[in-house]
């Protein structure tokens, strides 16, 4: 007679010794992500275009050593290539990579008013971004059977009128992740991550800090009863960059508090 399954504990600190990347990681989103990678106990090199808010992460954070940044653009493949090997050399191996890192606006008008210039720079950086440093990040995440997570958005779903920049770029992400999930495995695993309304007011650099501005019918039109924050994007990231979520890849997790499974009538 076989023996019962065992109870598995689960790991206080499911991230330890891991390093992750993490793009557009000094504000927003990609610092709630960041944080909570600190937090499960992994270290982080954070690239962003802000030079200002990125140092700033690093002084308000205090970790020593196990946070890092360098400023990145993620459109540009020498800039990509120039930050990976940083975290490389500082940190001797990388475990997980987060491309977060994009452009937040999605209005730019009717499409007949759009200019090339501008969708292109939607793909440039949401898409092509996540490309770049996935290209460069792969060769050491299958030595550490690592881990991508890729930030879209529900957008890629769901549209208001004049978003086709950002929700093709963010679309564009979704079948990059299951693509690639199919191509790296099994020694890497690519998820991606959807979220919907994240209030970030409070998560920026300090002199942009401010409370969000939301209020009660902004949260109660949320089946979950609140609007996001970077705290509950973070939460998923670490479960995805972690053991715990060995068996998962190639797939997409909206998470919006309920607003995509919400019928609407006027």
């Amino acid at each position: 007679m076989l023996p019962p399954p065992a109870i598995t504990l689960h790991d206080a600190q499911p991230l330890r010794h891991r390093v992750v990347l993490i793009t557009g990681g000094a504000q927003g989103i990609g610092r709630g992500i960041a944080q909570a990678v600190l937090g499960a106990g992994g270290s982080v090199m954070i690239g962003d275009l802000d030079t200002q808010a990125g140092r700033a992460c690093l002084a308000e954070w205090k970790v020593g050593q196990r946070a890092r940044f360098r400023r990145l653009d993620v459109s540009r493949e020498a800039s990509v290539r120039r930050w990976v090997k940083i975290a490389v050399d500082h940190f001797g191996h990388i475990d997980g990579l987060v491309n977060n890192a994009g452009i937040a606006d999605p209005h730019r008008g009717p499409l007949i008013e759009l200019s090339l210039a501008d969708w292109n720079r939607y793909l440039a950086t949401n898409l092509t971004g996540a490309f770049l440093c996935s290209k460069h990040a792969l060769p050491f995440l299958v030595q550490t059977n690592g881990a991508i997570v890729n930030i879209a958005s529900t957008r890629a779903l769901q549209s208001e009128p004049d978003t086709e920049g950002y929700a093709a770029s963010k679309g564009g992400l979704l079948a990059l992740s299951h693509a690639l999930a199919i191509s790296v495995g099994p020694a890497v695993r690519v998820n991606a991550i959807l979220p919907g309304w994240i209030a970030t007011d409070d998560w920026r650099k300090a002199e942009a800090r401010k409370l969000p501005k939301l209020e009660p019918e902004d949260h109660s039109q949320h089946p979950a009863g609140r609007v996001g924050t970077p705290r509950d994007v973070g939460a998923l990231a670490v479960y995805l960059l972690s053991a715990q979520s060995s068996f998962v890849t190639g797939q997409s997790f909206v998470l919006d508090g309920g607003m995509t499974v919400k019928m609407q009538y006027l």
